[in-house]
């Protein structure tokens, strides 16, 4: 029988996988090292099961203990399942600007999860560092893994994630690209990497905000760099022991706007529903292109599955909020545009010259046909104009219901300018709105091709 004793044997030995429409124009063979392969989806179960072995062996971690960690969500996953099989408690202290996902998800696994505010200093007694450290100190048989300082995290990718790149590319790999945060996948892998062959690339994808790329090249840490960001996952306003600078090449650094788009298109174009942090690694290759030639083999190390950005960068509100995506314009904004909103009608049993009259004096091309709260039809300026044509003025006395049309279509004023094509065409002059409170509002040919 082919089967595993627990679920922490599956860690590790993720595929390589081809990128293809994402990465048109770079002449290089792009392979992505799919780290949502591993039991919590993400590449932090590496160090987690690390880090604990590690403690473990050294008396640090004791039976019946609890795991503390300041984490954004996926070392606490990995951390966590390690919990559950060996039998600890766990402790997270994350930040606000998490997803709301990484949260829930942690708690499902039977973490206690604590949210500490992102827009303070590291030393600050709030921050997410500080609390952790302090609970450490004051809960008995605790142990706190620190995966920005622990060095079994760089370990573990020295020990795994290197040996298993080398393995998969034949020893053909050029170009060694992800994200940095803690800094344990970057300097590891790349470690191992360049002891095999060290003409091997090493690049880091950092954020905007984040004090890395400059450390790098100037050896300054500079406070005026940091700055609050939205990218999870990479960049830091600390510079973590794990990060070894000494292996990576150079640094690239990738705008919020660009790392969530180009997740999105991963999902779309790629089937890979990844992380935020993946679509930043792939921006910033893109950004790189020109660094490369059709002989170069690059591996894109990403870190998490896009199940813990449902809410945010596959969200199209969210992404709009923000300005990443253009917002559509809907029935609403339509209707704020208007200069009058004045909302005309006639009956079923109005005389055609009732219509007429009304008309002229509002310079409106088209209303609506009630009866009663009821919309039975529509008249517009074409039927009448016909009907005149044929008939004396004096007498057009015939009623309205003689000559209207159908009722025009009613919709909801959140419906997005795109759709109205549904409705509106060369034979259906106009919609009508009805807003939430109930209200109806007329939208005309006239009233679109104002507003585009």
């Amino acid at each position: 029988m082919d089967y595993r004793n627990n679920i922490l044997e599956t860690v590790g030995n993720t595929p390589l996988v081809k990128l293809n429409k994402v990465v048109e124009g770079i002449p290089a063979l792009v392979l992505m090292k799919v780290e949502t392969f591993n039991p919590g989806h993400s590449i932090k179960d590496r160090m987690a099961l690390k880090m604990v072995e590690d403690a473990e062996q050294r008396g640090d971690l004791k039976p019946g203990g609890t795991i503390i960690e300041c984490t954004s969500g996926n070392t606490g996953m990995g951390l966590a399942l390690a919990a559950a099989v060996k039998g600890y408690k766990c402790i997270f202290t994350t930040t606000d600007k998490q997803s709301r996902e990484k949260m829930d998800m942690l708690r499902a696994a039977g973490a206690e999860v604590i949210v500490c505010p992102t827009n303070v200093e590291p030393e600050d007694p709030r921050s997410y560092y500080s609390v952790a450290r302090r609970l450490s100190t004051e809960i008995p048989n605790s142990y706190w893994c620190n995966q920005y300082d622990n060095l079994s995290n760089r370990q573990a990718h020295y020990e795994t994630t290197g040996p298993e790149i080398w393995r998969q590319t034949d020893g053909r790999v050029t170009h060694l690209v992800t994200g940095v945060g803690t800094g344990g996948t970057i300097s590891g892998t790349g470690k191992y990497l360049k002891e095999q062959n060290p003409a091997i690339k090493v690049w880091g994808i950092d954020t905007y905000g984040s004090v890395f790329k400059k450390y790098h090249e100037t050896g300054e840490f500079d406070p005026k760099e940091i700055y609050p960001y939205i990218t999870e996952g990479i960049g830091e306003d600390i510079l973590p022991k794990n990060v070894d600078f000494s292996v990576i090449d150079y640094f690239e650094k990738v705008a919020d706007k660009d790392g969530a788009l180009m997740a999105r298109r991963l999902a779309r174009e790629e089937g890979l529903l990844l992380g935020y942090s993946a679509g930043s690694a792939v921006a910033g290759l893109l950004q790189l292109r020109d660094r490369l030639t059709k002989d170069d083999v690059v591996v894109v190390v990403i870190h998490d599955h896009g199940s813990r950005y449902v809410g945010k960068v596959y969200n199209d509100d969210w992404m709009r909020e923000r300005g990443f995506l253009e917002r559509e314009l809907s029935v609403k904004d339509i209707l704020a545009l208007k200069k009058s909103r004045q909302f005309f009608t006639v009956t079923a049993e109005d005389t055609v010259r009732t219509a007429f009259k009304l008309m002229k004096e509002h310079d409106i091309s088209q209303m609506p046909v009630m009866r009663g709260e009821d919309m039975v039809g529509s008249i517009t300026e074409t039927a009448v104009l016909s009907y005149l044509l044929e008939t004396p003025l004096g007498h057009s006395e015939e009623k309205v219901a003689a000559i209207m049309g159908s009722p025009f279509p009613v919709v909801s004023t959140d419906l997005p300018f795109s759709q109205l094509s549904k409705y509106v065409d060369r034979t259906i002059p106009a919609v009508i709105a009805r807003d939430k409170a109930g209200a109806l509002h007329i939208i005309t040919k006239y009233d679109i091709i104002q507003a585009v």
